[in-house]
């Protein structure tokens, strides 16, 4: 290894307090999905001022950059997302967003000041890598069909051999690392129910084919699917999460809008789950005498690391932090556009912890009141630039 992992350390500390700079001017000024203009103008300019980088615009709201090495050798590509979210901030930093109804409530903000660190530390050490570090700014993680899939159209992804990603994360601890080979993020699709019965006055029920009274039928029916008609070990979610109707005290609506979620890992379920879903409400909307309307709409394909990416990721993260602080994380339902990437490159996505009990960072992402603890920035500069040496240095 010509840069031995001792230094990195130092390294990272000379770039730390640009770092966190860079994050509360982001999370001062966020931009929700698809509309990251000032972001990636902000990032192109910041890239462009360190040298040594070829840069491009594969999108209008993203930016590329390519740091070619001394010498020959594979290509080790690196993903931050930059969107934030239609949300107002409850926060009362000097750097809280100014922004009413936007907000970086998920930690892009730390995202891409993380990889703008570690673009700046080895945009000066090109002479000891052996390939190409592909850094990607992404636009739009938040909002489907996602700005990742926009990106490997465009061809970003070409000729990369690995891909790699993190994502800060609140409930884990700051200091640790999780790091899992393997289904790590769901696929989240979403659905759209509509029934449709007859409306009337509610004291006259008999009149009517009441919608409201289905619906329910048809919520609670739904749970059978995860709880009945799935095997108990293969991971699935299905949840009603908007349930629309009615207008006064007094009338039975007509209509009833059912709309959620289902959060799985497995390809088999993503056809057989829609499926049944139809047959229930079907059956309980004919045994009442009511209509439905029913869609399904495949979301993001599920996070899952190639095992010997991540083995080369967590040993080059132990090298760096020691086995302490390496943790194997745990798979959960959110879902992440990463994954795109991984269709065309192996890759691993891993988690580094940004919440702190202490501090009071125990928000929720997607919360109003959602941080992340600086103290997690440079950590994430330092797995970055450490596997970046484990792939490419030797």
């Amino acid at each position: 290894m010509t840069v031995e992992f001792t230094h990195v350390r130092s390294l990272v500390e000379q770039v730390t307090e640009d770092v966190v700079k860079w994050r509360r001017y982001l999370h001062q000024n966020p931009e929700l999905s698809f509309e990251e203009e000032k972001t990636s103008q902000f990032v192109y300019d910041t890239l462009a001022s360190f040298g040594g980088l070829e840069l491009s615009r594969p999108t209008k709201t993203s930016v590329v950059a390519r740091l070619k090495g001394a010498f020959p050798g594979p290509v080790l590509a690196i993903r931050a997302d930059m969107d934030a979210l239609p949300i107002t901030e409850e926060n009362h930093f000097d750097f809280a967003s100014k922004t009413p109804g936007k907000m970086h409530a998920c930690g892009h903000d730390g995202h891409t000041a993380m990889l703008l660190g570690t673009a700046k530390i080895l945009s000066g050490l090109a002479d000891k890598i052996h390939g190409e570090v592909r850094f990607i700014f992404q636009h739009a993680e938040e909002l489907f069909p996602g700005g990742a899939q926009q990106m490997v159209d465009a061809g970003v992804m070409e000729g990369v051999d690995s891909v790699i990603g993190i994502h800060l994360w609140s409930p884990l601890e700051v200091g640790k690392i999780a790091v899992r080979s393997g289904p790590f993020m769901a696929a989240p699709d979403t659905f759209y129910i509509t029934i449709r019965g007859k409306g009337g006055h509610a004291a006259q029920p008999h009149a009517t084919v009441d919608p409201i009274v289905i619906a329910a039928q048809v919520v609670t029916n739904l749970q059978h699917i995860v709880s009945r008609n799935t095997d108990p070990l293969d991971p699935l979610v299905l949840s009603v999460t908007q349930f629309h109707a009615g207008t006064a005290h007094n009338i039975i609506p007509e209509t009833v809008e059912l709309n959620g979620t289902v959060r799985s890992f497995k390809p088999e379920l993503r056809t057989e789950v829609p499926r049944r879903m139809e047959q229930i409400v079907k059956g309980i909307t004919e045994a009442h005498g009511a209509t439905y309307e029913f869609r399904y709409e495949q979301g993001y394909r599920p996070v899952i690391n190639d095992e010997a990416v991540t083995e080369k990721v967590r040993q080059a993260l132990i090298e760096v932090f020691g086995e302490d602080v390496v943790i194997e994380g745990e798979p959960h339902m959110g879902g992440e556009d990463f994954s795109a990437y991984q269709s065309v490159a192996p890759g691993t996505f891993f988690n580094v912890g940004a919440g702190n009990v202490e501090k009071g960072i125990v928000y929720p992402h997607h919360h109003p009141k959602f941080t992340i603890d600086e103290d997690s920035l440079p950590m994430g500069v330092e797995a970055f630039v450490g596997i970046v040496l484990k792939t490419l240095g030797a």
